[in-house]
């Protein structure tokens, strides 16, 4: 059974094309892609992420907390058959650190531990450490299947530093039913066409050459989460439906059901 863990720092751009092509002009001189993208190529990652019925752990991710956690499922494969490898992960940031556990299992054996706790054969003592930390994760926490989010990536890697890695991600795409990876990829784009969401994954500083090269562009860091940006769309919808209900000519946009959402 695989497993992966790490600690990093996550710093998040949103480009425009221009900048986008400007910045991969010089990705080649300093970085190699990663072995599925060899050659222009990219993959795509497609992800359920579990939260409480009342949407607590996004609400309270959203809320920029010191400490923060999430749950997800992962596949590289879509739909996934229930003899595919999925990822079960555990993320979580502390003080802008994010450390991610994972542990390898198909997808009928993610099925099977969620529905009671039924865990697929181990032989690393590393591996139960990780099941006893999502035991404890889903004992606090009532969660199920919320969200769907899959996105297409090119990936690279230091050609100095394999640990500096640097990814751009499109056709992010959310939805909020059909929430199995057993299903294809579809639902509501949360960036435009024309734009890439960069990420730099970095154990300790970025380099100078990328510092430098981002200044030029113009290109500054923003807070961005893909499930907290496909969240926060979904309320504001709520709130827009909740806009069109009158009763008797009075427009129920005062509702404090609405007014005292915390997003």
């Amino acid at each position: 059974m695989a497993i992966n863990t790490f600690a990093r720092k996550e710093i998040k751009f949103l480009l425009d094309m221009h900048q986008y092509h400007s910045l991969m002009e010089v990705i080649s001189q300093y970085m190699e892609p990663d072995k599925f993208c060899v050659g222009g190529k990219e993959y795509g990652i497609y992800n359920i992420y579990y939260d409480t019925p009342d949407d607590y752990l996004i609400r309270e991710s959203l809320s920029k907390p010191y400490y923060k956690e999430k749950i997800r499922l992962r596949s590289y494969y879509s739909p996934a058959a229930p003899d595919d490898t999925v990822f079960l992960e555990i993320k979580k940031k502390i003080g802008g650190i994010v450390t991610k556990r994972r542990v390898a299992m198909t997808l009928a054996e993610s099925d099977a531990y969620f529905a009671d706790r039924t865990k697929p054969a181990m032989d690393k003592y590393i591996t139960e450490q990780v099941f006893r930390e999502l035991d404890v994760f889903l004992g606090n926490y009532p969660i199920s299947p919320k969200q769907y989010i899959s996105y297409q990536r090119e990936a690279f890697f230091g050609k100095e530093n394999s640990d500096f890695r640097l990814t751009f991600d499109r056709k992010i795409t959310e939805r909020r039913y059909d929430l199995s990876l057993g299903y294809e990829s579809y639902g509501n784009y949360i960036i435009g066409a024309d734009q890439r969401l960069m990420e730099v994954k970095v154990s300790d500083a970025m380099p100078e050459w990328l510092v430098k090269k981002l200044s030029e562009l113009g290109i500054f860091k923003t807070s961005f989460s893909k499930y907290g940006r496909a969240y926060q769309n979904f309320v504001k919808e709520q709130v827009k439906d909740e806009k069109h209900i009158y009763i008797s000519g009075i427009s129920m946009i005062h509702n404090p059901a609405i007014m005292n959402r915390s997003v």
